[in-house]
């Protein structure tokens, strides 16, 4: 190996390889069949229709992470029928994982908003708000998702 392998091993960097996780929340008012989607107020996706969620904090589960983004961004983490996940989107680098889950309520319920968002709105089943955020948008896309969406909405009826 000689000088070769020293010369490689001269010119190898640490990669520290770190993965950030998110969720979110598609709610479902069975009542009503309306979907919940709130308009967001960050500088990234200004005014457009998203779900509520966020961040995984370090050694949180998804289910403490759903909990704790719905009640930090709407006073409330909501009784539900049914929670269940639907995709997980996993970037081109491997180092983003965004879990999207199906939230299935008895009825809506009010969101007392924070920051990070400036209004919601439930919406009829089938219609989709403009401008939707791009990661949403790509999720909707999926025949997959409404598959189990439906099946979801099918068995708790």
């Amino acid at each position: 190996m000689g000088t070769f392998g020293r010369r490689c091993l001269c010119r190898r960097r640490l990669v520290i390889s770190t993965v950030n996780e998110a969720v979110g929340v598609w709610f479902f008012a069975q009542k009503t069949q309306r979907y919940l989607y709130l308009l967001r107020s960050d500088v990234r996706n200004p005014e457009r229709w998203g779900l509520p969620g966020g961040k995984v904090e370090k050694n949180e589960s998804l289910l403490t992470a759903i909990e704790r983004e719905c009640t930090e961004e709407m006073n409330t983490m909501p009784a539900y029928t049914k929670l269940v996940p639907i995709e997980k989107f996993t970037s081109p680098n491997d180092t983003f994982y965004y879990h999207t889950f199906f939230c299935l309520l008895k009825d809506e319920f009010t969101p007392v908003l924070n920051h990070e968002h400036t209004g919601y709105a439930w919406i009829n089943k089938g219609i989709i708000p403009k401008p939707l955020h791009s990661g949403l948008w790509a999720t909707l896309k999926i025949d997959d998702i409404y598959k189990r969406i439906k099946t979801v909405e099918e068995l708790y009826a």
